[in-house]
């Protein structure tokens, strides 16, 4: 599903925010990615999405290296990622139906089965009855959900997400770490970098650490 060969990544010369990764992900894992800010998560993240060009070594998302990727190439890809970012993006002038099918209709759907599979994207992550609202008047967790909706509606096999839960209490922190584990039960690959310690420790089996110049990949046991 995901390959790092021998990973750097450089926004100026001789400053590696990423150094030297390498790591694989098979089909179905679910991973936690943590770190302290400005370490690299969310550049690790953008690189798995195609949102970002590594500086040296190889990157494959299943089964193609990034890099030899056209530029025509490049959105096929991505619609099989679903990517949700700490900016959730959403248009203030469309409804929340309307923010959700705007990936179909990017992908050429109808507008009828757009507005189907989004009023299910919606009832998955719990915002059925919320469809014409503006995302404006929707509190920060529905903001969230509703980012996720969006992200799920193409039914990616790959699930990316940098910390969906900060700023939320606990018990909506919950409910979308819930929808992640959902669809991840059902063969979704998914990445969630967070800095919530509680979370990994309900949550993770597998965890990547993002550290200024390291990276460690570990197995978290079971309890």
């Amino acid at each position: 599903m995901i390959e790092f060969q021998h990973v750097f990544k450089s926004y100026r010369p001789g400053a590696n925010i990423l150094e030297d990764v390498s790591f694989e992900v098979t089909p179905g894992e679910f991973i936690f990615i943590a770190g302290p800010s400005g370490a690299g998560k969310s550049t690790l993240l953008k690189l798995i999405a195609g949102l970002e060009p590594c500086s040296r070594g190889a990157i494959r998302v299943n089964g193609q290296r990034l890099e030899n990727l056209t530029a025509r190439a490049r959105p096929y890809l991505r619609r099989a990622v679903g990517v949700i970012l700490q900016d959730t993006h959403l248009l203030y002038d469309r409804s929340a139906l309307e923010n959700v099918t705007l990936p179909l209709a990017v992908a050429g759907q109808s507008a009828s089965l757009a507005r189907s599979r989004a009023r299910a994207a919606l009832q998955k992550v719990g915002l059925a009855g919320k469809e014409q609202d503006n995302p404006i008047s929707l509190s920060g967790g529905e903001q969230q959900r509703l980012a996720i909706a969006r992200a799920i509606v193409n039914r990616p096999a790959l699930l990316i997400a940098d910390e969906p839960t900060a700023n939320l209490d606990r018990d909506t922190a919950n409910k979308v770490m819930s929808v992640f584990k959902d669809f991840n039960q059902v063969g979704v690959t998914t990445l969630v970098a967070t800095h919530d310690e509680d979370l990994m420790a309900q949550y993770a089996h597998r965890v990547f650490v993002v550290e200024p110049g390291r990276f460690r990949d570990f197995a978290v046991p079971k309890s």
